[in-house]
């Protein structure tokens, strides 16, 4: 008796994986091992386990990962600074490398031979899911249906055809056909009327906060205490990461903060259309900035900002197990030495503003800030400072005049 190839299938419970798990099945005889993160979705993988054997898995496993999605990656994220294009918190860039990475060690761990996702030939996910496996274990065969030319559920009419007929349950229907990423940091909407550039996003569409017109007429305060750099306390009481974002996105989403409508340059060279639900990713990524900019001087601030232009590019195109990235977060752990200190946030109407920072490491002077001329600055000093700093422009504007001569 030929023995059967183990594969194991990044497993969410959503439409793709759970068309995909049985026609992989069905297609080429592989044992499915379904692997679901539990990276904060709520009551998404509540009855997963059950829906993965039921629709032909094996084994499936259920991995409670949040607190390693926030110490080893959401943490070092925020500290990099790290902002995709024109506000993509990178909520699911982030999370896909630990997700792969998991996938290999129970592969690794349960003799499997491959490991499978459902991220289509068109997205970012697969490029993210594939580099990963590549860099932790080349030797594993790599499973995509997506890109299969026997894979023929290319839309998300066919794939929920596909479950109808196998009868297997999933939240979408052919009026209600949003693809959706949630996890602890936030969660994406893409797809349906949202392809359209032109059309706003609906108030129903959102999940994890409220459409700003149904936010309070009052705003609300919270303090987040910060060490070297990392979110330790929430109003002076010491709070651990998980609960400390789940706490900031109730927060945060009761005031219709940090939602975004993008559209994106995608790796493969598309652009794409999203809205995300970020609100305790925005209260705190705002948090940091404020911070540093009290705590860090401008040399290591400023080229800090270029290096997060890098550091978000290599957590978008799945990278995140680079040697680039492992060298960048030693300059980032550097830079956040002295990163420690409160910051008061407002929250109102879809706004986070900070309301008040302090830290024992601040740079900042008030005799020096003040306009009242003192003894610790000369303003005579900035004369010969000016004078030699303009040198170049003076020159240049010299030699141009005599050109038009």
């Amino acid at each position: 008796m030929v023995k059967k190839e183990k594969v194991v299938l990044a497993y969410s419970g959503g439409l793709d994986t759970s068309v995909i798990l049985p026609w992989l099945k069905e297609t080429y005889g592989y044992d499915v091992i379904a692997f679901a993160a539990e990276l904060g979705q709520g009551e998404e993988l509540s009855g997963i386990r059950e829906k993965a054997l039921s629709s032909g898995a094996v084994k499936c496993i259920v991995k409670d990962l949040r607190k390693e999605f926030v110490a080893d990656y959401l943490w070092p994220m925020l500290k990099s600074g790290a902002v995709y294009e024109n506000g993509y918190l990178l909520g699911t860039s982030i999370a896909r490398p630990l997700i792969a990475k998991h996938q290999v060690d129970i592969a690794q761990a349960e003799g499997a031979t491959g490991v499978a996702h459902g991220a289509t030939g068109k997205g970012n996910d697969q490029v993210r899911f594939e580099l990963t496996y590549m860099a932790l274990d080349p030797s594993l065969k790599i499973v995509a249906p997506w890109k299969d030319p026997k894979f023929t559920l290319t839309s998300r009419e066919a794939a929920l055809d596909y479950a109808k007929k196998h009868h297997i349950p999933v939240e979408q229907s052919k009026k209600k056909i949003y693809s959706r990423d949630r996890n602890l940091w936030h969660i994406s909407h893409e797809g349906a009327d949202l392809e359209d550039p032109a059309n706003e996003p609906k108030d129903e569409l959102f999940v994890i906060s409220r459409p700003i017109s149904k936010t309070p007429d009052k705003a609300d305060y919270v303090e987040i205490g910060f060490k070297e750099g990392v979110p330790v306390k929430l109003n002076g009481k010491k709070t651990g990461g998980v609960k400390l974002i789940e706490t900031l996105n109730q927060l945060g989403g009761k005031h219709g903060v940090g939602q975004l409508d993008l559209v994106e340059n995608r790796l493969v060279g598309i652009k794409s259309r999203g809205v995300y639900e970020t609100p305790g990713g925005t209260i705190l990524t705002t948090a940091h900035r404020t911070l540093e900019s009290l705590t860090l001087d401008r040399e290591t601030m400023h080229y800090k900002q270029q290096l997060a232009l890098k550091y978000a590019e290599l957590v978008y195109y799945g990278q995140w197990f680079s040697q680039l990235r492992r060298a960048l977060d030693g300059f980032v752990d550097v830079t956040q030495q002295n990163v420690t200190g409160e910051v008061k946030m407002k929250l109102f109407k879809g706004r986070c503003t900070p309301a008040g920072v302090k830290s024992p490491n601040s740079l900042y002077q008030t005799d020096l800030a003040s306009f009242t001329m003192g003894d610790e600055y000369n303003p005579a000093d900035a004369t010969g400072f000016i004078r030699l700093f303009g040198l170049q422009m003076k020159v240049g504007a010299a030699a141009n005049k005599n050109r038009k001569k």
